[in-house]
């Protein structure tokens, strides 16, 4: 199978051939033209002149005694072949004596016995190149009384035609030379880029994700070559993203199940009272709890990674949303000593929204803010309605974000210093379904200070669909 480089090159060559083909047979046909058209010209000039002179000079004789009395009087001044025909197309006189009969089926001679110039070019018996031939009517007073006929050979015409054809030819293979070297260059030009692009394409294959392609050009080729890097780039990101889960998920795995084997032995090893029995009991369900959290959430980050979430909207009563979530979280703020407050206007609207997932938003963030937030401490959550938006403030007043962190902390699996964040994608989630909800997710935080996040959605999706 040829290459790309060679097929171009033949195409190229094939192109350049047929057209210097075509310019060429265009140009010979041309010059043939002109200089059969230059001695047709002259043939005829002569023709003319001299039926001139014959009807100046020698009108007061027949043709016949003319011929006989001034036989070169025709044809001294003509180097071609002169004949004189009669009204009935007889050859009256031949210069070379090579009389031949009638010559009135001559197309040149028909047109001249019809008072009309006439041109033929044919063959001859007594020359082995083409000759062409004039003819021209012998008028006196008016009325035709023969034909006379010059007769050229084509050689030296021909001769000179074949001379100019050679050094077109010769011109031809040169630019066909020339063209194809060119070609060459230019088939380079387009393969060796395409080339670089296979090497990159069969690095990528390998496994090599940090070969160099920077695009050289903003052609077609570098625009492969830019998505041969963004292509290779993306995978990066997905690696380090699966390398990324498979540690969270390896370490924060490794946590509760050695705490619950831990107990789950020593247990089975027997004990003396009951307090050691509900102590181990305790510990293995809430390490079992926590498994659960993490696997739900890690269920929910596959899912939104892999495009599968949906929302699932209807009119949400925020007022009771909001009054559950109190009811829901002020034992925990209660066991841990800590002010939890939920602020609302009863008159906030509806909002259409997926009620689950916005739930699981708010559970999420007031989760890192009880984490996060020393005893003695305060939460609140606040509700307030515009015109067009709804907004949601969660504040804090725990140990805060330093300013290196802050904005790296919704990236997914990203834990920070502290020891108490779990998998790294609890914020990572909620910013995905605030995203899906058209709105936005703020964070803001000090060390020391506390942590603020706002949340904004659009009430001009409720006005759409309802």
């Amino acid at each position: 199978m040829l290459s790309i480089k060679k097929r171009l090159v033949l195409y190229f060559m094939f192109i350049i051939i047929i057209t210097v083909i075509i310019l060429e047979v265009f140009l010979i046909n041309s010059i043939r033209h002109n200089y059969y058209k230059n001695l047709e010209d002259t043939l005829v000039n002569q023709l003319q002149t001299s039926t001139d002179l014959y009807e100046r000079y020698f009108s007061d004789a027949t043709l016949q005694e003319n011929i006989l009395n001034d036989v070169d009087a025709f044809w001294k001044q003509v180097t071609a072949q002169v004949e004189i025909i009669d009204p009935e197309g007889n050859i009256l006189l031949d210069s070379l004596g090579v009389i031949a009969g009638p010559v009135a089926e001559k197309d040149d001679v028909r047109a001249a016995l019809q008072g009309e110039k006439g041109i033929w070019v044919g063959r001859v018996p007594y020359d082995t190149e083409k000759v062409m031939a004039a003819a021209y009517p012998i008028t006196v007073a008016g009325e035709q009384v023969g034909v006379l006929r010059f007769v050229a050979s084509l050689r030296e015409v021909n001769q000179a035609i074949r001379n100019v054809t050679y050094r077109f030819m010769y011109f031809g293979a040169v630019v066909i030379l020339f063209s194809g070297l060119v070609s060459i260059f230019l088939a380079k030009t387009i393969t060796g880029p395409l080339k670089q692009v296979t090497l990159v394409a069969e690095e990528i294959a390998r496994g090599n994700f940090k070969v160099e392609n920077t695009p050289e050009s903003g052609d077609e080729i570098g625009k492969l070559l830019g998505t041969l890097h963004y292509l290779a780039s993306e995978i990066l990101k997905k690696e380090r993203l699966k390398n990324d889960f498979i540690s969270s998920v390896s370490h924060e795995l490794r946590t509760p199940l050695t705490s619950i084997k831990g107990w789950a032995v020593t247990l089975k090893q027997g004990y003396e009272n009951n307090d050691l029995l509900q102590d181990g009991l305790d510990i293995i369900e809430k390490e079992s709890d926590r498994l659960t959290d993490m696997v739900a959430e890690l269920l929910d980050f596959s899912k939104f990674v892999s495009g599968k979430i949906t929302l699932r909207r209807a009119k949400v009563d925020m007022n009771g949303l909001l009054k559950h979530l109190r009811i829901q979280l002020t034992p925990r703020a209660l066991r841990e000593e800590i002010d939890f407050e939920v602020k609302f206007d009863g008159n906030n609207p509806f909002l259409y929204t997926d009620a689950d997932r916005l739930k699981q938003v708010f559970i999420n963030l007031l989760d890192n803010a009880f984490k996060f937030t020393a005893p003695g401490g305060r939460v609140s959550l606040t509700a307030s309605s515009s015109e067009h938006t709804y907004c949601f403030c969660i504040e804090d007043n725990g140990c805060g974000i330093s300013a290196e962190e802050l904005p790296k902390v919704k990236e997914k699996f990203y834990k920070g210093k502290s020891s108490k964040a779990q998998s790294g994608i609890g914020l990572s989630i909620s910013d995905e379904i605030i995203r899906l909800m058209k709105g936005k997710m703020l964070i803001t935080s000090a060390v020391g200070q506390g942590t603020r996040i706002t949340i904004t959605l659009p009430l001009e999706e409720v006005v759409n669909e309802k």
